[in-house]
């Protein structure tokens, strides 16, 4: 007999090499573009006589509309689940039951809330493949020495399993079931609505066994209508034109689904909702007394149609007054840190008893719709300044979460439990307008938009002179893959797509609000990109993380105080020109008079800072005896009182390294023995009063009153998640023998009406090319 022929060791390393590239980068999802892996088709499950008929639901102090305390309805009573021997598979029975396509988690010991009524399920044993839970071995329904803190919870996918039918294994008891479908829309019936960009109006159809249904309005009211808008980013609803819709319904036959709903408003999602009773039809398939629904829903400001502009550009919070709330923080339009203003001074939330109902009051009043996630624990970044609310408690149709119910106690609240939130949005559409090509990971690539040129669309490349941080921070922001890590102006090791190498997009120059990158100003159809496209086409990296810089205003009015010294002590700070001018001319044997301060920097981000230069391009100082790897670290100015600059300096990153932490974070970087540099999240550098350039030189400056002023990463070299907290600004009196600070804040962190009192930069959102 032959021996069979083996592959050698090379061929099947090189044979298993693609499935650990795909598994490697598995974790970062499949953003628009890119083929995802194929879904099974859901099978309705087939129960047996004796199986016990129960209904699923997710319950309690939920942060997400997909997760919850596991609640079971059986015998005319809704229960819990014993996390006596719950696991992952019983998890994964849970929500696919429930229609999604896999568990992601579970949780013991309450998590979500103490849930009420029998425990129905104790030590479940299931194989994570029975269609339903009651099909899991377990102590027998009902039978159970749990208490109700012993509840499971679960948290499932976001995604649905194709073909998903809500299956009703208690026709009897519809009213006590909530909404089960594989998904819901807004389609835009009438012509003059179709092509408008959001929809905001048009049937509310839901798909139910792979097929869109309308619903039966003969139950409907502006409560779901409210629950509905909120679902798809918009704060609230309006009456629409009936008769229009009524005519179109007699033209066109709908197709019903076989349940009405039943919202109570402040649901954040659909799925929250109870069903209502079955739907009546007529014998020509048409509902009793009624048509199918129609919302018209009232987008927010920053996406309200204008007949100038279409929508504005950039989100900001348009209001004549001073807005009492804000996010700060998050990487994409919607999202982020909490912050509310009292006594003239913003402050953040505690997470304790934060929930969907609260973030969605956040969000709606911001302009936004219902909340996707109440986020915790600062996983959007620590703020600054008091924490001024906790315990907070809404009923959900309050204008403003200041008004809702909350504890003004916050003692034992820290800023590592900064509340936050993502809420739903309008979809824009400008994803489809964008693309990453060439990358080695969704995360990256040469960019190439769809840009409108001879009357037809075309995909082509965006000149990369002048590109940089904010712009690539756009791109980001637009494909919605986080912040930006890296800008590039070459693209050489990135192909791209064949025949988009065309430059089709030059000059542009982002703010970095903007949510689209054709809201930038850029030359539009008079290119000029003397370079071309090709090798020199703009590309980005994105992250999902980013740092965050923030300066401790305390420190620095601590530690202010004001040196003479000899201009022989001074050789190497002016060879970094960290003197005056004028300093040129003084005699080795006379004085500067310097305005000496320390700087603590702190990191609130969600991620470590990094220099942007490599270690290799790190600029040895043969003077100081160490390496700079960022040309300007910070800009220190005095402004008189009309604004005007009077005096500056300027410090490089002599060493950027983890001064001290927080408790339970370790230090990462040091300078010794050419150390790697950068500052840890949740750890501060620290710059001495004592080190050269730690000043302004303020010899020639006349006794008076000014506006000292600090700016972190002032040219935009590292991304972060906001630069308007990386200026410093306090009130400066000099006499001409000592000198005052006082009144020393972040960027930010007052009131608009105080903060215009310092002149100077308002935040570091500003262009320094």
């Amino acid at each position: 007999m032959l021996p069979r022929p083996r592959l050698p060791h090379c061929a099947l390393i090189l044979l298993t090499l693609p499935l650990l590239v795909l598994t490697q980068y598995e974790h970062l999802g499949y953003p628009p573009g890119y083929p995802e892996p194929e879904q099974e088709q859901y099978s309705p499950p087939q129960l047996g006589p004796d199986t016990p008929r129960i209904q699923l639901r997710l319950a309690g102090d939920k942060r997400k509309h997909n997760e919850g305390r596991v609640e079971v309805y059986y015998n005319g009573e809704w229960g819990t689940v014993c996390d006596d021997d719950f696991n992952i598979h019983a998890a994964q029975v849970v929500c696919r039951e429930l229609g999604y396509v896999e568990a992601v988690s579970w949780s013991s010991s309450s998590k979500y809330g103490k849930g009420t009524g029998p425990i129905w399920f104790d030590n479940l044993h299931c194989s994570g493949k029975e269609k339903t839970l009651a099909l899991c071995p377990s102590n027998g329904i009902g039978v159970s020495d749990c208490k109700h803190s012993e509840d499971a919870g679960v948290v499932c996918s976001d995604k649905r399993i194709p073909g998903f039918r809500f299956f009703n294994a208690l026709p009897n008891h519809v009213e006590n079931l909530d909404i089960q479908v594989e998904d819901v829309r807004i389609r835009a019936i009438l012509s003059a609505l179709r092509k408008r960009v959001p929809v905001t109006e048009g049937y509310v159809e839901v798909k139910d066994g792979g097929k869109w249904k309308q619903i039966c309005d003969s139950e409907w009211n502006e409560l779901n209508s409210r629950v509905i808008c909120g679902m798809f980013g918009f704060p609230g609803e309006k009456n629409y034109n009936a008769r229009v819709y009524k005519m179109f319904a007699r033209r066109k036959k709908p197709t019903y689904w076989d349940y009405s709903v039943n919202c109570t408003g402040n649901e954040a999602h659909l799925s929250s909702c109870k069903l209502g009773q079955l739907t009546s039809l007529k014998s020509n398939s048409t509902c009793h007394g009624g048509l199918p629904v129609v919302v018209s829903c009232v987008p927010g400001r920053a996406f309200a149609p204008t007949a100038m502009t279409g929508f504005r550009k950039a989100f900001r919070q348009e209001v004549r007054s001073q807005p009492l709330v804000r996010l700060r923080g998050g990487a994409i339009v919607g999202e982020g840190r909490v912050e509310v203003l009292k006594n003239g001074e913003w402050g953040t939330i505690c997470d304790d008893k934060w929930d969907l109902l609260s973030a969605t009051v956040v969000c709606r009043e911001l302009g936004f719709g219902t909340a996707k996630e109440a986020l915790s624990g600062g996983r959007l970044g620590q703020g600054m300044g008091p924490v001024h609310m906790n315990e907070v408690r809404c009923s959900g149709f309050e204008k403003s979460v200041t008004e809702c119910q909350f504890n003004k106690d916050a003692l034992g609240c820290s800023h590592e439990e900064d509340a936050a939130v993502r809420c739903n949005v309008p979809a824009m559409g400008f994803q489809e307008m964008l693309r990453l090509s060439g990358g080695r990971t969704p995360y990256e690539g040469r960019v190439e938009v769809l840009m409108e040129r001879n009357g037809s669309l075309v995909w082509g490349t965006v000149c990369s002179e002048g590109w940089g941080t904010m712009e690539a921070m756009v791109v980001c922001r637009q494909l919605g893959l986080g912040f930006a890590s890296n800008a590039f102006q070459e693209t050489w090791y990135w192909p791209g797509q064949v025949g988009a190498d065309v430059v089709v997009m030059s000059g542009v120059r982002c703010s970095g609000t903007e949510m689209s990158l054709s809201h930038c100003l850029h030359h539009g159809a008079h290119l000029n990109c003397p370079k071309g496209g090709g090798q020199h086409a703009a590309g980005v990296s994105c992250s999902e993380t980013a740092p965050d810089l923030v300066l401790n205003p305390q420190v620095v009015e601590q530690t202010t105080y004001m040196e003479d010294r000899p201009m022989f002590m001074l050789q190497c700070a002016s060879e970094e020109n960290c003197l005056a001018s004028a300093s040129s001319q003084t005699p080795a044997n006379s004085y500067r008079r310097l305005l000496r301060f320390s700087s603590q920097i702190h990191n609130n981000g969600q991620s470590d800072f990094r220099p942007k230069a490599d270690r290799h391009s790190w600029v040895w100082h043969d003077c100081h005896r160490h390496y700079h790897s960022m040309e300007v670290f910070t800009l220190y100015d005095l402004f008189n009182l009309n604004g005007t600059k009077v005096a500056e300096g300027h410090k490089a990153s002599f060493c950027l390294e983890d001064s001290e932490c927080d408790e339970g974070i370790e230090k990462r970087y040091e300078c010794a023995n050419f150390g790697e540099q950068g500052i840890t999240v949740g750890c501060w550098d620290t710059y001495r009063h004592d080190i050269d350039c730690q000043w302004i030189d303020i010899t020639d400056l006349k006794p008076g009153d000014y506006i000292f002023q600090i700016v972190i990463n002032p040219n935009y070299e590292v991304p972060e998640t906001d630069y308007s907290n990386n200026v410093m600004k306090c009130r400066c009196r000099y006499d001409g023998h000592r000198v005052w600070m006082y009144s020393c804040h972040n960027g930010g962190s007052l009131s608009t009406e105080t903060e215009q009192t310092f002149p100077g930069l308002l935040s570091n959102q500003v262009t320094h090319r």
